[in-house]
Parts: structure tokens; C-alpha cells; sequence
């Protein structure tokens, strides 16, 4: 009997291993996923005239 609940005590804890980890990979691919679209729109709003200096008047 002692050898059926350390069976089973071991399979419920790497089955709440297994849970904790899937956790974790969602976790960081839903901050891997806010710090692409984050990137995205800074860039965006950085994003200017392309012409925009190429054309410099100069007085001496």
C-alpha cells in the first residue's frame, strides 16, 4: 500500500510540474507578444517623411 501512494503522490506532483510550466511558456509568450506589438507601434509612430532631409539649403 505504502508503495501505490508514492506512485501516486509522484505522478500528481510531476503533473503539477508539468502545469506550472505550461504556465509559464503561456506567461512569456504572451510578454513576448505584447513586447513585439509594443515595438511595432513605436516604431510606427517614430516613423517619418522618408523625404524629409534630404533636401538641405546652406547659406555661407
Amino acid at each position: 500500500m505504502d508503495l501505490d501512494m508514492s506512485i501516486a503522490a509522484m505522478s500528481v506532483s510531476m503533473h503539477q510540474m508539468q502545469a506550472s510550466q505550461d504556465m509559464g511558456v503561456a506567461v512569456l509568450k504572451m510578454a513576448m507578444e505584447t513586447a513585439e506589438t509594443g515595438t511595432e507601434d513605436l516604431l510606427a509612430e517614430l516613423a517619418v517623411d522618408p523625404n524629409l532631409g534630404t533636401m538641405v539649403d546652406i547659406q555661407a
